[in-house]
Parts: structure tokens; sequence; C-alpha cells
């Protein structure tokens, strides 16, 4: 059993009042499975592992003494979800913690964990955990910023011309022997699909098997730059896209999105399951 819910549907380009108050009512699950089958991706035999690392940087709340906390929060968000939770109404419900008093970042961490999961795994039959860490001001000089490792694509100077995903560009050459690559760029941009606002990123993919046109694969990145799609279905599509036009023996497809209301999302799919990469803001985030 599927949501009924549509992006269209969210606070997602409406005038919002923010509520200071806790209210888990606020968040707004979305089904993964319409953008899946539209990919030809059939629920519940997903071709890849993975999750969305999400980091929050503003999440404040009261102590019993009435003084306020802050924090920032790092979320896990399997790929195996039913739902991704929209971004506004993941803002607006961190945000009813402003003024809401909890006895210690311990049971604020319980009910991030036990309202995200409820949200993200509504109307399923399975049920499941979400991650959660909350890192306190005395841990914030020990953030890393790092960019993403790999071979930078964005030093090749190519035409463009496709502005909406065009697999076609993507090809592999099999009469050439198997490498193993890690490719970079940090041209990624797409459009919120409900208001058209830009988001920008950087995306990482590491493959192993028959060499990959480089230029191919960039003007690739760059044909989503006036595609409306939310993160994860984004690189849930480069994910696919490449993985039958270029047909790797391993993919992994990594994209970290910039911030928009204190919140970044950073969507991790791979072929075989790893651990996942440490949730490492880039000097854009």
């Amino acid at each position: 059993m599927s949501l009924d819910n549509t992006p269209e549907q969210s606070q997602l380009g409406r005038a919002s009042a923010y509520a200071d108050q806790y209210d888990p009512t606020l968040l707004f699950p979305i089904a993964r499975a319409t953008q899946r089958a539209a990919l030809g991706i059939a629920d519940g035999a997903l071709p890849f592992f993975g999750a969305d690392l999400w980091t929050a940087f503003e999440l404040s709340w009261l102590n019993p003494r009435g003084k306020p906390q802050v924090a920032v929060a790092h979320f896990t968000v399997p790929c195996e979800t039913p739902n991704i939770i929209e971004s506004k109404s993941f803002k607006l419900y961190l945000n009813s913690f402003n003024s809401s008093v909890f006895a210690d970042a311990d049971a604020v961490r319980e009910r991030l964990k036990a309202d995200l999961a409820e949200a993200a795994w509504r109307g399923s039959e399975r049920s499941g955990g979400i991650g959660v860490k909350l890192l306190a001001p005395q841990a914030f000089a020990r953030e890393a910023v790092q960019e993403l490792e790999g071979l930078d694509l964005d030093r090749l100077d190519i035409e463009c011309t496709h502005y909406q995903p065009a697999p076609e560009l993507l090809r592999s050459d099999a009469s050439l022997p198997p490498v193993e690559e890690t490719l970079t760029s940090r041209l990624l941009k797409s459009n919120c699909l409900v208001t058209g606002q830009p988001d920008w990123g950087s995306v990482q993919v590491r493959y192993s098997g028959p060499p990959i046109d480089q230029a191919g694969l960039l003007a690739y990145i760059v044909s989503f730059r006036n595609h409306n799609e939310f993160h994860e279905p984004c690189a849930e599509r480069m994910f696919w896209d490449i993985w039958r036009q270029c047909r790797p023996t391993q993919l992994s497809v990594y994209a970290r999105y910039t911030r928009r209301g204190g919140l970044d999302i950073n969507p991790f799919r791979a072929s075989w399951p790893q651990a996942l990469p440490a949730n490492t803001r880039t000097a854009r985030q």
C-alpha cells in the first residue's frame, strides 16, 4: 500500500506559518514508487543499495530551564524506505522544536528517530529505523570540509547542448580492458519539482568495468540543468542511466547538494552493499 501524497499537496511554494511548538504532523512523506516506476525500477526489486544523508544546521530546542540549545543533526534515511520526506516539511518540523522543552539532547534524538521513521515507512507493511546523530557545539570545530575525491571531469573543454537528462550521451568501450575509476563534477544542477528553484550540487561516480567516455559523462551530468526533480530521484536516475547505458560491473553515484532552509540532502546509491560515505560537507555546502 503506497501513499497518495503528491508534491503539489506539500507546503512547497506556499506561504507557511512557522510553528514553534513541537508538531510531528508537519512531516510530509512522498512515495518513492512513482518516480521509480517511471524509470522502470520495480517496487521491491531495487537495483541499488544506499541511503539519503541529510544534514540539519538549524536545530534548536529549550532545556528544562528554558535556555535554548543548539545542535547540528545528521540523518540517514535508507533507500529502502517507501517514502522520501519532503524537505520543506522537514524544515517546518525541525522549527517546531524551537520553543519546545526537552529534558536533554538524548530526548530530542529519540523523538526525531521515532517521528522520521514513522513518516519514512508510512503506508508500508514493513518498518525500520532512521539514523540520527546530534553534534553538540563543542564538536562543531571538528566538522570537516572536504571535496569529493576523484578525477575532475570539469577540466574537460566540452560543448554542451542538452539541458534535460540525455542518457544517450553516455557510452563505454567494451573493447578496451576494464578499469576502476572515480570521477567527479561540480556542475550538477537541477530544479525543485514544484517551485522550479535551482538545486546546486556535486556528484561522484565510482565504477569498475569498460571505460566510460568522460566527455559524454560530463555532458550527461550537465544535461540535468533544467530538469525538475527532487534530489533523491535525480541520483537514482543517474545511477540507472549509467548502469544501463555503460554496463559497468560495479557502480556508485553520490550526489551532494547545497543546503536550502538549513538542510542539505546527499543521496548515495551503489550496486553492491558497502559502508556509507562519511557525511562530510563540501566547500559549497
